[in-house]
């Protein structure tokens, strides 16, 4: 082989690579948000939509160590396309917490939505609050002025409430507590008080790392929840680098018995750390959990991430692997024909998000070629034009619209002109042609150098 040919040869190899490692992104569904780095989900279902509350780890680490201050929402109908609500409140909304806004969990209850969360008071030492809203997005208020139990290594609630309207709330880290909640939910049962699991082999699995005199393999951020009559306690597992296992009882209060992993340790992945979370949507079982597969990310910048499974036929968790693609199925086709969120996505690239009491949450820090990908669009028998909320100061550029790939048939092209201002937010439109049926949708964005403009929503116009 001549040297002009070998040369063709490395440049064909290195554009199939090129094209590989683009379709690998394209068809990427984990981790599920890209916008911030999010850790710890918590999922619940309400009204046939699903909210996924989770903990933020910040752009900036500071002193090496979680730098979390506040807990962010996302909603999908469809297990695909999230939509960002933003920041639903912050550890100062609790007046007596200094910081360390950790892992929670919300519920519904009697036209309330109640979110326990961790963090550290201003006089030291760990706290549980309780948080309290008339909406699952917020605004959350603290519900007692005060914690609602203190103690070294209260952390990580995870709360339950069974067919007969008892609520449970598990917690802890190195040790596992538990306490009946009143109905109220911002109180429990004095007489029965704050109970210690007693952790061993037997309930909780066989610890082989002998740290501190701890036995059994259970660490921290349980998850409760109940299956046809059997009670299920996920849990992160056998110290750091931490693997997902889980225990099952046939009361909401143990005693338990160790059945098996769930996830392994994560290769690769960079996340020390992992957390369980669990529904079942549409009569499919889902598990959340987190790694650190976004770009900067590590142990301190993690992402969440979700599988779709089923269970074995005896009721018991098969061995979940963590895999790129996640969810590949939606539970519903998305409606073009109606106001969308520029902030529901299914991938994205170079993006974020940002809110104000004006607009909401919208799509921000929007560069050249950067973009965003929409999964299962049903267009029906046909769009004929498209139209976006946007603004811009000076920039402006434009929002290529296509179908199936970042490559796929353009079916048009939206030209953002200036509005005056970053939140000086106008309506424009273009025509589209060409698209109809169920249809991954991308707006691949086009401009001069630096910030080109934000985008808050958008809707098609269906053909007449």
């Amino acid at each position: 082989m001549n040297f002009r040919s070998l040369k063709k040869t490395i440049v064909n190899i290195s554009f199939f690579f090129l094209l590989l490692g683009a379709a690998v992104s394209l068809h990427a569904q984990n981790p599920v948000i890209q916008t911030s780095y999010t850790a710890d989900p918590a999922p619940m279902i309400y009204n046939g939509t699903v909210y996924l509350y989770t903990s933020h780890d910040e752009d900036t680490t500071v002193r090496n160590f979680f730098t979390m201050n506040d807990w962010r929402c996302y909603s999908s109908n469809d297990m695909v396309n999230w939509t960002d609500h933003g920041a639903v409140l912050s550890y100062q909304t609790f007046s007596w917490a200094r910081g360390d806004a950790w892992a929670g969990q919300c519920v519904y209850r009697n036209g309330k939505f109640y979110f326990y969360l961790p963090v550290n008071q201003k006089n030291g030492g760990n706290a549980i609050g309780v948080a309290v809203s008339d909406s699952p997005t917020g605004p959350f208020k603290d519900a007692l002025g005060k914690p609602l139990l203190v103690g070294y290594g209260y952390i990580d609630p995870t709360v339950f409430i069974d067919n007969d309207g008892q609520a449970y709330l598990y917690w802890g880290n190195p040790n596992l507590w538990h306490v009946k909640l009143n109905v109220d939910m911002i109180s429990y049962d004095p007489k029965m008080g704050i109970v210690k699991e007693e952790l061993n082999d037997k309930n909780f699995g066989y610890r082989e790392k002998k740290i501190n005199n701890r036995t059994a393999d259970y660490e921290e951020g349980p998850w409760l929840f109940k299956r046809k009559s059997k009670y299920y306690m996920l849990y992160p597992a056998g110290g750091v680098p931490e693997h997902l296992a889980y225990s099952t009882s046939d009361s909401p209060l143990g005693p338990w018995v160790y059945r098996d992993t769930i996830m392994h340790v994560i290769k690769n992945a960079g996340a020390f750390t992992n957390h369980p979370g669990y529904i079942e949507f549409k009569g499919q079982p889902y598990l959340f959990y987190h790694n650190a597969a976004l770009p900067g990310g590590t142990g301190f910048k993690r992402s969440v991430c979700i599988e779709p499974f089923q269970f074995n036929a005896d009721g018991s968790i098969p061995l979940i692997k963590p895999t790129k693609a996640g969810v590949i199925k939606s539970a519903m086709p998305l409606n073009p024909y109606k106001k969308v969120e520029a902030e529901t996505i299914a991938w994205s690239e170079g993006l974020k998000t940002a809110q104000n009491p004006e607009a909401g949450v919208y799509v921000t820090k929007i560069n050249n070629r950067d973009y965003i990908k929409v999964r299962d669009v049903d267009f029906g028998k046909g769009a004929s034009a498209f139209e976006a909320r946007v603004a811009s100061a000076s920039n402006g550029g434009k929002i290529e619209i296509h179908i199936d790939a970042l490559t796929g048939p353009m079916i048009g092209t939206l030209k953002v002109e200036p509005t005056g201002g970053d939140t000086d937010w106008k309506v424009q439109t273009c025509k589209v042609t060409g698209v109809k049926g169920l249809h991954d949708l991308y707006f691949v964005f086009e401009g001069s150098n630096g910030d080109l403009f934000n985008f808050d929503w958008w809707k098609f116009n269906a053909k007449r």
